[in-house]
């Protein structure tokens, strides 16, 4: 059994409550390392639960023209796919004030995807490190694609792994990027968005697990964690 790590983590009274709270809390992150540095990186997760979010966030007024998005992780899956997180955080995050923000997708129509992580490590290498990073984690404790038991997730949670590295879940088809655990570890400010009862267990027992059964663990002890019950 790891030695638990600190967690900081604030209850909210409904999801809907949450989302405005903490949409606020990251455009001040944001605002913060916008008047700190020439241009920040913003790094989002895909998935439904952050929609709601992201319509908030990309109402409020900032430099966002200084912001440049990433993924935290995507499927090789064109945009036009109904799973692409590309597609989600162009109609979601990318709209509003939020449009004049520059972003970077990862799936490419052309070669595979270990070459297009490798050639995305090096272009982006220079937006490193993450200034703000929103992640979300599943009930099996994954965050990004960092998956227990994942094809790649060795590689991935190496100190000296790149930028983003291919990953293949557990019983699923499409494989993945996924930010890897240097890159998200070395964040300047970090959110973790969860909901549901399933979740505050799970990401309590991960506090207590090593990262290679919980891969959330690696970033609990400088993430703000934000619930809600429902």
């Amino acid at each position: 059994m790891a030695e638990a790590c600190r967690m900081n983590l604030i209850e909210y009274p409904d999801r809907a409550t949450l989302m405005t709270t903490v949409a606020q809390a990251l455009a001040a992150d944001l605002a913060a390392a916008l008047a700190a540095r020439e241009a920040v990186c913003f790094a989002v997760p895909g998935g439904a639960t952050p929609g709601p979010l992201f319509d908030a966030l990309a109402q409020l007024p900032l430099d966002w023209a200084r912001v440049h998005v990433l993924l935290t992780d995507e499927r090789w899956v064109p945009e036009d796919d109904p799973q692409s997180n590309a597609a989600l955080i162009r109609s979601r995050l990318l709209t509003g004030h939020a449009a004049a923000a520059s972003f970077t997708p990862y799936y490419t129509d052309t070669g595979d995807i270990e070459t297009a992580a490798r050639t995305l490590s090096r272009s982006l290498a220079h937006v490193l490190p993450i200034d703000v990073l929103l992640l979300g984690m599943g009930a099996d404790m994954h965050t990004a694609s960092l998956f227990p038991k994942a094809e790649g997730l060795t590689e991935a949670m190496a100190d000296d792994a790149p930028l983003l590295l291919p990953i293949t879940a557990p019983g699923q088809q499409s494989r993945r990027f996924s930010l890897t655990a240097p890159a998200l570890r070395s964040a300047r400010s970090t959110h973790l968005l969860i909901t549901g009862p399933d979740k505050r267990a799970a990401v309590t027992q991960a506090a207590h697990l090593p990262a290679t059964q919980a891969p959330v663990q690696i970033i609990l002890p400088n993430a703000t964690i934000h619930w809600s019950a429902t």
